[in-house]
């Protein structure tokens, strides 16, 4: 049985009369890879902060096993803006941080008593490297320059910086609220591949379906205030709740046979109710409410016909424009077609959303023009969001653009139903703006951009912070929509059910246009950077008469050999100096200067190790 990390026993949480969830208990053990999925507003942050101790419960416990190393990336992290990146990874307060500024303190002391236990714990945790090690993961995450301001960087670079903070201290077990929001696709894919890959255990809330489906070994959903777990991925996850519900529903249509012939009685015999068995009244109520509760799941069909919209859509006439020297687009033309349902990628900074944004007339671009058809109508959903009047009406803010929505046919939702549509109970649309949830707010933003019944819809990060049963109808939404489409997405599940092709932003003003979603894409990458590496790989010299074999390079030129020997010689010189460092470090008998520029030389000298070390690897293929 794998050795359990994590504990939760009866754990209850509520907001007055709201109860997100009462009595949950569930584990987590070494290995395990727990996606935890619920409803926007329904408790799955909440959740995760009262496990991270940001906020308490209403009952139940939290129970960690001992001395566990662990780490929380939240889901809208926040930095000092007037710190570098840096120094936001030494404000992060996980305990190998903590360790080095403990340490520092005692060296500036000259307080020997402690300095043994605060080496061992040095060594522990591998912090003599921590900065060197910060460093190679911000490369990885394709944060180069660590001297810049945090103010001064994107969502999505803030997101990595914390990302790198999270993953650095090499925690047992980790939480991630929305890791893969901000996050271009690229990155999203290597942090798939280095959980998959991990042995670290994991508790993560996430709306990407492919990323849940190939990192996560279990399901935990919330559903009407329990747990309901799964031991599977996604697709595992899919099946088995399709068959609860199922079950669910047979037992509420056999009552609701039950509750006929009950309601039938309660209303035939109500001056004789007094004498009637209590328990049968008792009954009766308990049969209305699970009546009640039949699932309807995601069964929500929804399709609005647009307003009427021309051949003519837009040109792009020549469009060229850069801030500084970083070209978005150059001398760019395109014709949109009518229907097109178009999908726009690219890594963070290659300029999707200022294409857009020059499409709307919210930024001109340095030369050309869009030519745009009289017909078009607009509805922008900008990743920014919209700022609500907090104490505004749900319903009120939707009602303000419109009344009703023509769906065609003679068929039209008020706002309100419409609002049901998008899981907007009756009792919530008079809930003010206030009580929603980040999600919430995010799909009542999306509703006000929808019921106006555009013809264009251009969506710019549409799937950041909205639930998976939102997703799904906002995707069924997409796919009958009769009108236009772009949309900016990472979410590559979401793009590969909505779009009929791709346009590619490279960065440097390149953008390809490809005919197919993503998965497809992706498929013709893969292949396509295989044949570019065939192609640039070296070949193979040819035989000649007069040159019967001539191989590819196998040995090591002279000076070559002479570095390898000599780095052999350099790196055992270096383990000795750093043993000898350690020696001298834990002695006691070094004064406090000798403590500092031991402890600096130290930090010096593994560097210099891992740099050599990987110089010899290099040559060591050859000698």
């Amino acid at each position: 049985m794998a050795n359990p990390l994590l504990q939760i026993d009866t754990l209850t949480k509520s907001f007055g009369d709201l109860v997100l969830f009462r009595n949950i208990s569930f584990g987590i053990a070494e290995g395990d890879k727990i996606g935890l999925i619920a409803g926007n507003g329904t408790g799955k942050t909440s959740l995760l902060n009262i496990i991270a101790g940001k906020e308490p419960s209403d009952s139940g416990r939290v129970v960690f096993r001992n001395d566990i190393r662990f780490a929380y990336l939240e889901q809208s992290p926040r930095f000092d803006p007037g710190l570098t990146v840096l120094e936001a990874c030494f404000q992060t307060g996980n305990e190998a941080v903590k360790v080095i500024a403990r340490y520092e303190e005692i060296m500036a002391a000259g307080n020997h008593q402690e300095l043994d236990d605060i080496l061992a714990k040095m060594d522990l945790l591998k912090a003599w490297d921590y900065e060197q090690r910060i460093r190679q993961i911000l490369s990885q995450l394709k944060i180069f320059q660590l001297d810049q301001k945090i103010g001064e960087l994107s969502g999505g670079q803030i997101k990595r910086i914390a990302l790198a903070n999270t993953l650095i201290s090499e925690p047992e077990l980790i939480m991630l609220d929305e890791p893969t929001n901000h996050l271009d696709l690229d990155m999203v894919e290597w942090l798939e591949d280095y959980l998959s890959r991990s042995s670290i255990s994991l508790l993560m809330v996430t709306h990407d379906r492919y990323f849940l489906d190939r990192v996560c070994t279990q399901i935990i959903e919330i559903d009407d205030r329990q747990i309901y777990p799964y031991k599977g991925n996604y697709a595992y996850y899919l099946e088995k709740r399709g068959e609860r519900i199922a079950v669910q529903n047979a037992e509420a249509d056999s009552a609701q046979n039950i509750y006929r012939k009950e309601l039938d009685w309660m209303r035939r015999q109500p001056q004789a109710r007094a004498t009637k068995a209590k328990s049968r009244i008792d009954a009766f109520y308990e049969l209305a409410e699970k009546v009640n509760q039949r699932r309807q799941g995601n069964n929500i069909k929804l399709s609005a016909k647009g307003s009427y919209i021309g051949k003519k859509i837009f040109e792009a006439n020549r469009i060229t424009k850069s801030f500084g020297n970083i070209k978005i687009t150059d001398d760019f033309n395109y014709i949109f077609t009518r229907y097109e349902k178009m999908g726009i990628i690219g890594n963070n900074g290659t300029g999707k959303s200022t294409f857009i944004k020059m499409l709307l007339g919210i930024e001109p671009p340095d030369s050309g023009s869009f030519d745009i058809g009289e017909t078009v109508n607009f509805g922008y959903y900008s990743q920014d969001g919209l700022q609500f009047d907090e104490q505004t009406k749900v319903i009120d803010a939707v009602q303000r653009i419109a009344e009703v929505i023509d769906l065609g046919n003679g068929n039209r939702l008020t706002a309100s139903q419409f609002l049901q549509h998008f899981l907007f109970a009756p009792a919530k649309q008079h809930d003010f703006v206030y009580k929603l949830s980040g999600g919430e707010k995010r799909r009542l933003y999306l509703c006000t951009v929808l019921i106006k019944n555009p013809n264009f819809l251009i969506l710019d990060e549409p799937t950041n912070d909205l639930d998976i049963v939102t997703l799904n109808i906002l995707e069924e939404y997409l796919i009958g929509f009769k009108g236009c489409l772009i949309v900016i997405s990472h979410d590559r599940y979401f793009m590969d059910k909505v779009v009929d092709h791709l346009l590619c932003f490279h960065g440097d003003a390149v953008i390809r246009d490809f005919p197919g979603n993503y998965t497809q894409y992706r498929e013709w990458k893969s292949i396509e950077d295989k044949r570019i590496a065939e192609e640039t790989k070296p070949s193979r010299p040819v035989k000649t008469a007069e040159k019967p074999f001539q191989a590819e390079k196998t040995k090591l030129t002279f000076r070559e050999k002479q570095e390898f020997e000599g780095l052999e010689a350099e790196i055992q010189r270096l383990e000795s100096e750093k043993e000898q460092l350690s020696q001298q470090l834990s002695s006691g008998n070094l004064s406090t200067e000798e403590l500092i520029t031991a402890s600096n030389r130290i930090s010096q000298v593994v560097s210099l190790i891992d740099e050599k070390t990987y110089r010899w690897l290099e040559l060591s293929e050859f000698a």
